[in-house]
């Protein structure tokens, strides 16, 4: 499987509703994810902590799209450009968090993850 094909499987897995599936497929024992505000989170039991908090907090999801994405075979690396629609527990109205996440990819796994993004109510 490509690079591509796992990115979009990655991407396909959140939009159902199953991004941690993917997180355990996907990701490297050894994934670095460096935050919005630069905050890196080393190893991947960290870092499925920290993604089943994020979860944890969701009401419900309400959508999502690509905006935009780029692979590069050669040197195992993608970007993908997208928005979330999502209802946070205990808030009256969702939020639409747009976002870039860049990966680098080593044998088939994530090994470093960077997100950028901004949050609109």
């Amino acid at each position: 499987m490509s690079v591509e094909e796992k990115i979009k499987d990655v991407y396909k897995h959140i939009q159902n509703g199953t991004a941690l599936d993917a997180f355990e497929e996907y990701y490297a024992e050894n994934v670095i994810m460096v935050l919005e505000d630069g905050t890196e989170v080393k190893g991947k039991d960290t870092n499925r902590d920290r993604e089943n908090e994020f979860f944890g907090s969701v009401e419900s999801f309400n959508g999502m799209g690509i905006t935009a994405f780029t692979v590069n075979e050669d040197d195992g690396a993608t970007a993908v450009e997208h928005w979330m629609d999502v209802t946070f527990k205990g808030a009256d109205d969702s939020t639409k968090i747009h976002q870039i996440a860049t990966q680098k990819w080593e044998d088939g796994k994530i090994v470093r993850e960077r997100f950028y993004g901004t949050q609109q109510g």
